[in-house]
């Protein structure tokens, strides 16, 4: 091969990789509380290298589980971050794409504290990547789908309330989870055909756009299901 033909394949090369790599989402951890004894128990248990890779692990699923092949569907996100912070009030919350552990948390839970660490990434995880219906959706019911992947995930804790339970279909998290899961159930891919939907907006109707039935309808069948 001639020197300036060698030249232009090895250019070549070079922009086929950047332009691969270029939409690649990285992944980080940072313990900012290693002082802290729930810190060194993350340090101890968990370990940064760990939770990167399920915060990997997570984004994959996710994917998978909203059926969202190519990245031109997802949220043009390029870095997903985890810093655990000697913060109290909840397990764990999410901001963009920065998700903050708490110290705290990890340094008082009393169970296996690796699978419950790698159960709150996947349901934070997936605040990073879901559509929020413009700020129009409700509350529970993006914690409900956060939870419902932590559960498809395999990753639903022991004290979950139990498929059948809660008062209301957008009461959040575990209730919402199971609700989900019955929906998706009637039509397998509804929660992916759900998050697509709310790309743009939201309204209840989206239920019964892909169900046939309003959430409310849905739920009644739900709860008599478990009767």
């Amino acid at each position: 091969m001639k020197p300036h033909v060698a030249a232009a394949a090895a250019l070549l090369l070079i922009a086929l990789v950047a332009a691969m790599t270029a939409g690649a989402v990285t992944f980080n951890a940072t313990n900012a509380a290693s002082g802290t004894a729930g810190g060194r128990r993350f340090d101890q248990a968990v370990g940064l290298a760990y939770a990167s890779q399920v915060l990997s692990n997570a984004s994959t699923f996710i994917w998978s589980a909203f059926n969202q092949t190519s990245p031109a569907d997802r949220k043009p996100v390029d870095a997903v971050t985890l810093v655990v912070e000697d913060v109290g009030g909840v397990p764990a919350f999410a901001s963009g794409d920065v998700i903050t552990l708490s110290a705290p948390y990890v340094g008082n839970y009393s169970g296996d504290v690796k699978t419950e660490v790698t159960g709150v990434l996947f349901h934070e995880t997936t605040h990073v990547w879901q559509w929020d219906g413009q700020g129009q959706a409700n509350g529970g019911l993006i914690e409900g789908i956060a939870d419902f992947v932590r559960l498809k995930a395999g990753y639903a804790p022991g004290h979950w309330r139990q498929p059948g339970q809660g008062d209301r279909w957008d009461q959040g998290y575990d209730v919402t989870a199971w609700f989900l899961d019955y929906c998706d159930s009637l039509r397998p891919g509804f929660v992916a055909q759900l998050n697509a939907k709310m790309k743009d907006g939201y309204t209840d109707d989206f239920f019964a756009q892909i169900l046939g039935k309003n959430a409310q309808e849905l739920w009644q069948d739900y709860k008599a299901k478990y009767a």
